[in-house]
Order: C-alpha cells, then sequence, then structure tokens
C-alpha cells in the first residue's frame, strides 16, 4: 500500500499511527496504574469519563469535530469567516453541554456513576467543555494540513492524565476525585497546546467574525456525519453503558481491558480515516474514488495480519501486567479481535465519504451496525456478562463493515461514477 502513497502522505500516516500507538500504550499504563491501586470500579468509572463527556459535547455542537476538517480542506477552505465561527461553535456548544450534564447529573449519575457523590459527578460536567475544545482543536488541526500538530494532541490528550492524576495525588486529593480532576486538568493542558500552535501557525490569521450562516452550514453537515460519529461511540461504548446499569463497574472494568486491547487492531483503520480525509475533500471526486479502490485490498490485508499477533499476545499479556483478576478478559478480546477483521477496509471508505461530502451514507451503515449491537447487548449481556458484550461488539463491526461496502461499491458503478465523476463535493450532498 506504501508504494501507493506519496512520501509526504507515506510519512504522515506512519505519524499517525505512532501518535495513536504511543496514546493507547498510555492508556495502556494509566488503567494497569488505576487497576493495581485501585481496582477494577476505578478503571470503570476512568472508562465511561473518557467517553461520555466527548460523546455529550459531539452531540450538542451537532458534530462540530467531524464536520471542521471537511470545512477546513474542501471547498470553503478560502473562507475567512471559517476558523472564528467554528471556535465560537466549541466554546458554545460546550459550554451547553456542560449545562445540559449538570442538570442532569442528580437523576443519571445514580445510575452511571453509582460510587461518585452528586457533586463529583456535576463536577465532572466540565469536562465536557474541556473536551470539545480540545478535539476541535485537534480536528482544526487535522483539517488545516497541519497532521503533525494533530498527532500531537491525539498524544497529548491521553499522556497528560498520568502527570495530573499524580499532581493531585501529592496535593492529597484521592479518590474517584483525583480520575475527575486529572481528565480536567489533561484536557485544560491539551487543549492550551493545541490550541497556541493553531495561532502560531496563523489559522486567525485572516480570520473574520463568526457567521450564523456558515455556523448552520457547518452544523447541517455535522448532523449527519455525527450521526454516524454518535453511532460509532454507541457501537464502541455501548456496552460499556449497559455492563455498568446491568452488572456494575467492576465487571466493566475488566471488559474495558478487553476492548482496549483488542482495539490496537483499529490504530490502522482510524489512521487511514484521520490522513485520507482531508486529502478526499481536496480531491476530485473521481480521483478519490481510484485512490480509494487501491487502498481497500491492502488495507484488508494489513488489518487481517495484525489480528493473529494480538491474539496470540492476548493469552499472557492482560494477566502478567494487570494481575489475576483480569484473567477473564483473555476471551473477549479474542472474541471482538474477530469482528475487527475489515476495520482497516472500513476505515478507508469512511475517508472517502466523509471526503466526497457523503457523511449521511456513513451513518446509515453505523445504524445498521448499531441495530446489531443494540439488540445482541440486551441478549447476551444479562446471561454472558463480558463474553455476551464482546460477541455482539464483534457482530456489530462486521455488520458495519460490510455494510460500507456495499455502498461503496453501488457509488462506484460505471453508470453512478460517470454521473459525478467530475463534480466538485458539497456538504449539502446527502
Amino acid at each position: 500500500m506504501m508504494r501507493q502513497l506519496s512520501w509526504s502522505r507515506h510519512r504522515v500516516l506512519l505519524g499517525n499511527v505512532a501518535a495513536r500507538v504511543a496514546a493507547l500504550v498510555c492508556v495502556f499504563v494509566t488503567t494497569l496504574v488505576l487497576a493495581r491501586s485501585r481496582g477494577p470500579a476505578v478503571v470503570g468509572v476512568y472508562a465511561l469519563l473518557h467517553v461520555l463527556p466527548g460523546l455529550v459535547g459531539t452531540i450538542v455542537s451537532s458534530g462540530l469535530p467531524v464536520a471542521a476538517p471537511y470545512f477546513l480542506a474542501g471547498p470553503d477552505r478560502d473562507d475567512a469567516r471559517m476558523p472564528s465561527t467554528l471556535a465560537a461553535m466549541a466554546l458554545t456548544g460546550g459550554a451547553a453541554g456542560a449545562v445540559l450534564w449538570i442538570a442532569c447529573a442528580p437523576v443519571v449519575g445514580r445510575f452511571l456513576f453509582p460510587d461518585l457523590s452528586q457533586a463529583l459527578v456535576m463536577l465532572a460536567g466540565l469536562a465536557v467543555l474541556t473536551r470539545l475544545i480540545t478535539i476541535t482543536a485537534k480536528s482544526c488541526s487535522q483539517g488545516s494540513e497541519d497532521l503533525p500538530g494533530s498527532n500531537r494532541v491525539i498524544f497529548m490528550e491521553q499522556f497528560m492524565f498520568l502527570p495530573a492524576y499524580g499532581v493531585l495525588w501529592l496535593a492529597g486529593i484521592h479518590g474517584f476525585a483525583t480520575v475527575v480532576g486529572g481528565l480536567l486538568l489533561a484536557d485544560s493542558a491539551t487543549a492550551s497546546v493545541a490550541w497556541v500552535r493553531l495561532v502560531r501557525r496563523h489559522f486567525f490569521r485572516t480570520a473574520t467574525r463568526p457567521s450564523l450562516r456558515l455556523a448552520r452550514r457547518v452544523a447541517s453537515y455535522g448532523l449527519r456525519a455525527q450521526l454516524g460519529g454518535v453511532m460509532t461511540q454507541l457501537n464502541l461504548r455501548l456496552d460499556f453503558i449497559l455492563l455498568t446499569l446491568l452488572t456494575g463497574p467492576a465487571v466493566l472494568g475488566v471488559y474495558a481491558v478487553a476492548s482496549k486491547f483488542a482495539e490496537l487492531v483499529r490504530i490502522l483503520g482510524m489512521a487511514l480515516t484521520y490522513v485520507f480525509y482531508p486529502k478526499f475533500a481536496k480531491d476530485r471526486r473521481s480521483r478519490a474514488l481510484e485512490n480509494a479502490r487501491r487502498l481497500i485490498p491492502k488495507a484488508a490485508v494489513l488489518t487481517a495480519g495484525a489480528i493473529v499477533p494480538l491474539w496470540i499476545a492476548a493469552g499472557f499479556v492482560i494477566p502478567t501486567f494487570y494481575g489475576s483478576r483480569f484473567g477473564s478478559a483473555v476471551t473477549p478480546t479474542r472474541i471482538i479481535l474477530l469482528g475487527l477483521a475489515l476495520d482497516g477496509v472500513a476505515g478507508v471508505i469512511a475517508a472517502f465519504l466523509y471526503g466526497v461530502g457523503r457523511p449521511g451514507l456513513y451513518s446509515l451503515a453505523i445504524s445498521v451496525g448499531l441495530g446489531a449491537t443494540l439488540l445482541l447487548d440486551l441478549l447476551l449481556i444479562p446471561p454472558f456478562g463480558t463474553v455476551g458484550a464482546a460477541t455482539a461488539s464483534a457482530v456489530a463491526y462486521l455488520t458495519t463493515a460490510l455494510a460500507l461496502v456495499g455502498i461503496f461499491w453501488r457509488l462506484g458503478r460505471p453508470e453512478r461514477a460517470a454521473r459525478w465523476d467530475d463534480a466538485v463535493p458539497s456538504a449539502d450532498a446527502g
């Protein structure tokens, strides 16, 4: 596959893979520290707070982090109103999401975070603001041809938690408050570095006042894209929520280790989506289609090849590093790995659909997988626990990938491709 890429694109892809590997190593070390010092329940709370605030922020902002790269790399890239509009949407959406979280905390908190005080759950609502500001900066770097800067954010948003956690621990703050405070401090530090880099790269140099009309267009694209993004997160983490509700944080802690280990294989697929999404947005559709066709079979081979060593390693890495209490995570890990066999293919097609302005089709494919996740989670988690959740996830991953292959095949048929062969991507497309 790498011979098909320019040397610069080759380096960018490898850089993104390296950043994601380093970030996952940081997550591994973090969960290891929390597991060894506080046990599975704390790991479960960390896993939920690592996901839910960003999910709420993405929903409230109408998919801003997903839409930003398209508008910065696509046909609207020279619009001087774009930088200030995106920044204003991040601040507004983050603040609104934080208020929503805090308002819902008295009702929802006791179900999702039974071990946390109401005040601590409400404090965690600030993470909606800090998360959205951070991931929007990452998306702006991605769309403005600063993938090295974006890679830095990918690493820092995982790395900074442990230093923040350590500072709070040394300051005499312990328990779940250390986890909540650590996440807030980590996001604040990462967001500061990311936005300062954008300013230094003249992101706002020609910026004018924010535009409400432009914000509506970003939100329109983002709404269609976020359906897929949110459903992807639900596909990835609905089992986390249901395991918490049906079995408790300790079981979730074991499953979180299994899920994170298996998702190492997703690094290539995520990197392909991340790197080629802005590239496809710049290209004519015919060229984007041709490049995607070249990448798909090679991505499939590389992804399948990565599963074998991870399958073998799971049997001794998880119990060795996490201890005997996490030995039951090995079987769920291997089940999830089977379901991720086509993840690289899905990553290329996702980048293509986003880049040519068809995020709604990606959302359609994800909805098929989400339906399988919800149905199978409810059927399999009560009797089988973590193994049932892993089986549901594996089936959902494969279902989603096959749906994306079907959509790509339909779009790539000669009679369809001929109609938009030289068309310019539009944010108003379906």
